[in-house]
């Protein structure tokens, strides 16, 4: 049995990015706040719209910190594979209700102002089941994910920025999945601008 805590490592980036934000955020207010005393009305103007902009993705976090810290983990075993979410939307699939398994990504590169090259490895579990009308319907909780970012006649369950995962998902799909598993498909480059 593979077991991957989709949980803790949400919770952990969302602490990271609320406390970066949080204090990037007071720390651009407060200099809107000097500037405005140093007679700087503009810079005032853009150092608070920072600063708001900042605070209010650590105010985000805050408020969506019970959603993102619930517990969830994906499970790879002999019977087949399971989202064990118990404050959410649970589901298990037998691997003899599947045609196929696979494990998608795509390297993101993301261009940076400071002009740094940095890369992001998406990666999703992709689920295509036997007999998809027959599936569909006694799967309804499953959904959200039918057809789900490009894939086609199948279930899509994106695992984020998660590069250290494709070893790890691919050995327990080998194991488990058998001959149902069609290894990892890249899916080519995207570009972004942060």
């Amino acid at each position: 049995m593979t077991v991957i805590d989709i949980g803790t490592r949400d919770t952990r980036r969302v602490i990271i990015g609320g406390a970066v934000s949080g204090a990037l955020g007071i720390a651009a207010l407060v200099g809107s706040v000097s500037a405005f005393a140093d007679g700087e009305p503009v810079g005032g103007i853009i150092a608070g719209l920072i600063g708001v902009a900042l605070t209010g993705i650590a105010v985000l976090a805050i408020v969506n910190w019970k959603k993102v810290s619930r517990p969830r983990k994906l499970i790879i075993e002999a019977p087949g594979v399971r989202w064990d979410d118990p404050q959410g939307t649970p589901w298990a699939v037998a691997w003899q209700e599947l045609g196929a398994v696979s494990v998608s990504r795509t390297q993101e590169r993301v261009v940076q102002l400071s002009d740094a090259l940095t890369r992001k490895t998406m990666v999703r579990l992709d689920l295509f089941p036997r007999d998809p009308q027959r599936f569909r319907a006694t799967h309804p909780h499953m959904e959200h994910m039918w057809e789900f970012h490009t894939v086609r006649n199948g279930y899509r369950l994106p695992l984020g920025d998660a590069a250290n995962l494709v070893p790890l998902l691919d050995n327990s799909l080998r194991h488990f999945a058998g001959p149902l598993y069609r290894g990892v498909q890249d899916e080519g480059f995207t570009v972004g601008l942060v």
